[in-house]
């Protein structure tokens, strides 16, 4: 970086079916931004290419050269080798083992690192969002799956080389339905988007939802977060409590997480939770709270989260600064 300009941070959200580059000053104001949709099946040098060319458009757009670039990050989905910066596998873009790191490192000459898209998200509203400063902050993020992140004490809990804190396969009813990973009786067979949807055509069928039945018929792919808000909105009683159960299950869930890290503040987020902030946040919040030993009651709260599709790429780029300057600081001690 030349001697005299203020270094940039990148962020990137790979997600399923979009994907978003930002750039952002020292203080994580943005610079400059382009968005694209993703394209399931590219081949991976396509692909890889796509992604350094949205970030090159939001360093035009923000009128940055790419000398400033101080460190990229990437919110990345599917099962990821964070310490080689690779993403085992991402089916919604039917990519296996993707070098993001080592090819981003090569296009732009400055550090790249991967985190999961949750985590990142997390990171995010830790950093800048409903979790701000928290010394404990879980993510809870309902939507085609479900999932989790945890940042403790400033830093995204992890396995030794992958992410963690599946909360969508914790086991919720031994036998209960069979779930999109093969297992019985995960939450996400129970509060996913999914399962939600899957209810809900089944009460518009029955004619338990007539508002729902109006706006979005009984075709599953077409009961979405906003449906179904509008639905509980038009009087559709039926498909509030199919919601609230969802929550309930969700929070039965937590209440295991909350005796194991003890969380301070519990981070909800995702379509389902943006379309029904205060009906999730309750009913998580209360299911949680029946469960939990009384010595854990009234010691976490439950919020929505406030960053919205910025979470993940303001996450990515502040665990890239994050992770920079553990490096500094390891390389001085040394």
């Amino acid at each position: 970086m030349p001697e005299g300009t203020d270094g940039c941070w990148v962020g990137f959200d790979l997600g399923g079916t979009k994907m978003l580059a930002t750039v952002y000053d020292d203080d994580f104001r943005p610079l400059g931004s382009k968005r694209r949709k993703t394209r399931r099946g590219e081949p991976l040098e396509v692909g890889l290419g796509r992604i350094a060319d949205t970030i090159e458009v939001a360093l035009k757009e923000g009128r940055i050269d790419r000398s400033r670039i101080r460190a990229i990050g990437v919110g990345c989905p599917g099962p990821l080798d964070l310490d080689r910066g690779v993403i085992r596998e991402a089916p919604n873009l039917a990519w296996e083992n993707v070098p993001v790191k080592e090819y981003l490192e090569k296009r732009f000459g400055r550090p790249a690192h991967i985190a999961n898209d949750v985590d990142a998200g997390v990171y995010g509203e830790y950093r800048f969002g409903a979790g701000r400063d928290a010394r404990c902050v879980v993510g809870i993020f309902p939507g085609t799956g479900i999932g989790g992140g945890c940042v403790y004490e400033g830093r995204i809990l992890r396995g030794k080389t992958s992410s963690c804190m599946e909360i969508g396969h914790v086991q919720v009813m031994p036998g209960g339905p069979l779930c999109g990973c093969g297992q019985t009786g995960c939450l996400e067979a129970f509060a996913s988007r999914l399962a939600i949807s899957s209810l809900a055509a089944q009460a518009a069928f029955r004619g338990q939802a007539p508002k729902l039945r109006e706006i979005a018929g009984t075709d599953l792919s077409d009961i979405r977060s906003g449906a179904l808000a509008e639905s509980v909105a038009g009087g559709d009683v039926v498909i509030e409590q199919i919601l609230r159960t969802a929550g309930g299950h969700i929070g039965r869930a937590l209440a295991g997480i909350v005796h194991l890290l003890a969380p301070d503040v519990v981070v909800l987020g995702g379509g389902l939770v943006e379309a029904l902030p205060k009906l999730f946040c309750e009913s998580v919040s209360e299911a949680a709270d029946r469960n939990v030993l009384p010595s854990f009651r009234n010691t976490f709260a439950v919020r929505a989260a406030s960053l919205g599709d910025d979470a993940t790429v303001m996450g990515a780029a502040a665990w890239a600064r994050h992770l920079v300057g553990a490096e500094v600081s390891h390389h001085a001690a040394g």
